[in-house]
């Protein structure tokens, strides 16, 4: 595989995610600031805000189906037609939030459509990473698949900072017209993404692994005969993704509606711990390259089972500048060895016939708990104390992730002809597979 054409697909994975991600994203700081107050005004502030989080968590439950479906496609019929219809979907799912009416205007049918569109928005992002890491990792040269795959994590970084950045001007406008038009805004810029995103996306090619692979009528049943140890093993594996969640939502409603930070300041630790990500995981995915996938990854995972304390403990204790220091630290650096590896640890577990749904369907089931997390330390983490229990829950799913990586084996030496063959299939030497 070229160089070059690596490049192209890995700039445009990083684009196409960067837009898909700040669709998704925007709702998960909605969700935290305003939707309690706009769609759920008739319950108490406490109840309105688990409410609000709970409808964040709704788009990850639809994952899972999503994963399936799309997993079928994008291994039946090709990584482009799955790429091109997440995006088109997650633009008009996101479009259509900023058009709904208030509770205030319809009553209960408001959050019932808002529910609708976040299961819509998750059925788009269960086949969007998956299958831009498939198409990167195919295209990718063989000693270098870890930084290459590496850049729809970064992508979906830059997205992350897009969404919180343009909520920046729009939180810092008076609470009536923050309520009233201004949270709508971010929403409405979408119409922007589908446009750019339709237009790099149409002109990526389908992958030689891919067109030379074996296509099979049924891929998740191939899949769950062959491959459902590595199916188990990413599932646990990306309940990691708890730590996003939790930093990205949980944290940011607990400091701004328990704890009575301004918001503005928290907006700002996603998007600078957000940039630093930025350097960091291509450096990360780089050295996995060097010394493999898993050490990298475990380290991330123990890493930030540690520093989420000190993280949440700065939150509850009103102090910025350690919120920002532990901040950007944890999720900015630490999370990174997670997000720049996992896209080609994961990928690496899987034939080519079956990569997609694998990946997709194996993901998916664990992002729709971490998805879910917001709302279930919300519950049993109210109040200013709360953040230990949160802490606790988060550092708990960290050492499980680690622990089913752990068990696993190293890919990273493997040809890419060579992934999702046990050892005894493999025409590699085994020594070379260490």
């Amino acid at each position: 595989m070229t160089t070059s054409m690596a490049r192209k697909t890995a700039l445009a994975a990083w684009i196409g995610s960067a837009l898909e991600y700040y669709d998704f994203f925007i709702y998960g700081t909605a969700a935290a600031l305003v939707f309690n107050k706009v769609f759920f005004p008739a319950t108490s502030p406490a109840t309105g805000t688990l409410l609000a989080l709970a409808t964040f968590g709704v788009g990850y439950l639809a994952r899972p189906v999503g994963a399936f479906v799309l997993g079928h496609v994008g291994d039946r019929f090709g990584r482009k037609k799955v790429l091109v219809f997440t995006l088109l979907l997650m633009g008009v799912a996101t479009f259509a939030v900023g058009c709904l009416p208030t509770y205030a205007s319809v009553g209960v049918l408001a959050p019932v459509l808002l529910v609708v569109l976040r299961l819509l928005q998750g059925l788009s992002a269960s086949g969007e990473q998956a299958g831009a890491n498939s198409m990167s990792l195919e295209h990718a040269p063989e000693h270098r698949r870890g930084f290459f795959t590496s850049f729809t994590l970064s992508g979906t970084q830059a997205g992350q900072i897009l969404a919180t950045a343009i909520f920046l001007p729009v939180a810092a406008l008076p609470q009536d017209d923050l309520l009233s038009w201004g949270w709508r805004v971010p929403f409405w810029c979408s119409a922007l993404v589908v446009v750019v995103g339709l237009v790099i996306r149409r002109k990526i090619d389908e992958t030689s692994a891919f067109k030379k692979a074996e296509v099979a009528k049924l891929p998740v049943a191939v899949l769950f005969r062959s491959h459902w140890a590595a199916v188990l093993r990413v599932v646990i594996a990306a309940t990691i993704a708890s730590v996003s969640t939790i930093f990205t939502v949980y944290a940011l409603s607990y400091a701004v509606n328990t704890v009575g930070l301004a918001r503005t300041p928290m907006l700002w630790v996603g998007v600078l711990a957000n940039v630093v990500a930025l350097a960091a995981i291509p450096l990360l995915a780089g050295l996995s390259d060097r010394i493999g996938r898993k050490p990298v990854f475990i380290a991330g995972c123990l890493g930030c089972a540690i520093l989420i304390f000190p993280y949440l403990w700065s939150i509850s204790i009103g102090s910025y500048a350690l919120v920002f220091t532990f901040g950007i630290l944890m999720f900015g650096v630490v999370y990174s060895g997670i997000n720049g590896i996992w896209p080609s640890l994961y990928g690496e577990m899987f034939s080519t016939q079956v990569r997609l749904s694998g990946m997709a369907i194996g993901t998916q089931f664990g992002f729709a708990i971490a998805g879910l997390a917001p709302s279930v330390v919300s519950a049993i983490g109210s109040g200013r104390d709360g953040w230990v229990g949160v802490a606790i829950f988060t550092a708990g799913v960290c050492v499980l992730s680690a622990a089913a990586i752990a068990t696993g084996r190293e890919t990273f030496r493997l040809p890419t002809a060579e992934l999702g063959r046990s050892p005894k299939q493999s025409r590699v030497p085994a020594a070379a597979q260490v």
